[in-house]
């Protein structure tokens, strides 16, 4: 039973993601490649890649237009949010954050804000937070946002990971409710490996290193990934979470109705769900439409399930993560 007078729940998703689709096939124009080697590698067909120099698909504005959406379900307004936490690798602007991008594209002049980096675990990282504020009885309403145009920071020209990332957002409203109630976060459990830094990074960009024409011509400014290594991690950590957090609840993996884990790549995905004997008619999936959109992947994957009806009220979710870092962690809900 919970000490704290208070709870959080999620009252609220909504996903957007731009316009521009870019398939498989467009790729194989550019990079040496077929459909069929990216689908069998990655299970990814299609991303959606935001327009340059477009204000209305900036980082920003596609999380404000998810937020929008997930206002409306929850009928709240942008007066309403108290706190507003921001996840995001790509942000528009190292200064001003995110967030405060976000405050004023909504008009919610008497929210706070922050934003987390944590790779593509931070929406999980972000919900956390949330959750905490809201049990401690400082916040009331809280938007929670991950949010991403990777498709600035992708190396287009190396075909390892140009085929791998997309541009999307996804956002949640989480609000306060009582301890007792039977619809709320359960519990979160958050971790990260700094040793393991050099497997997922972005060299230049950062005050160690300053974009010159020389670091530009080197593509050191774009990510860089060791995807093999990734992959043995991410299939470790992703199910030891999994069991953290349902350990911590006293439950079993037939307790829980869905799982959304990180969308990266379908193989990590499927072997994560063969390590926990978990049957994939229970994990959902989007990363074959949208690949990986990193912090955005797991909201926007939870607004597509509960907007088609697939999660409903008493079902268990539990969502699992990892990312750059290395980062990871889960989050139990009721829904």
């Amino acid at each position: 039973m919970s000490t704290s007078l208070f709870s959080s729940k999620i009252t609220g998703t909504g996903s957007y993601f731009p316009e521009r689709i870019v398939t498989n096939e467009d790729l194989t124009k550019t990079l040496d490649t077929t459909n069929d080697w990216i689908v069998e590698r990655t299970g990814i067909r299609q991303r959606h890649v935001s327009r340059e120099g477009d204000p209305s698909e900036q980082n920003s504005s596609l999380a404000c237009r998810a937020a929008i959406r997930a206002l409306e379900m929850a009928g709240k307004k942008s007066t309403d949010i108290d706190m507003i936490v921001y996840g995001s690798v790509s942000p528009d602007t190292p200064v001003p954050t995110s967030s405060c991008w976000l405050q004023q594209k909504l008009g919610a002049p008497q929210a706070w804000g922050v934003d987390v980096n944590a790779a593509c675990s931070s929406w999980v990282y972000g919900m956390s937070m949330a959750d905490q504020y809201i049990k401690t009885g400082q916040v009331k309403t809280a938007l929670v946002v991950g949010s991403e145009v990777l498709s600035r920071m992708n190396n287009w020209e190396d075909r390892s990971s140009a085929i791998l990332f997309g541009d999307g957002a996804g956002a949640v409203v989480v609000e306060r409710t009582s301890s007792e109630s039977p619809h709320r976060i359960l519990s979160s459990h958050l971790g990260m490996d700094g040793n393991l830094w050099e497997l997922f990074q972005v060299v230049a960009g950062g005050s160690n290193m300053e974009v010159t024409p020389e670091v530009y011509a080197q593509r050191l400014h774009k990510m860089n990934m060791k995807g093999r290594e990734i992959f043995k991690v991410a299939v470790k950590t992703l199910a030891d979470y999994a069991v953290r957090a349902l350990e911590a609840n006293q439950m079993k993996l037939s307790d829980v109705d869905w799982v959304i884990p990180h969308q990266a790549n379908l193989r990590i995905i499927e072997a994560v769900a063969k390590r926990l004997d978990l049957p994939m008619e229970k994990v959902l999936v989007n990363v074959d439409r949208y690949g990986n959109t990193s912090s955005a992947s797991v909201p926007t994957m939870l607004d597509e399930a509960v907007r088609d009806g697939r999660i409903r009220p008493g079902h268990t979710v539990l969502f699992d993560v990892f990312g750059a870092g290395l980062t990871f962690g889960s989050m139990l809900i009721r829904w």
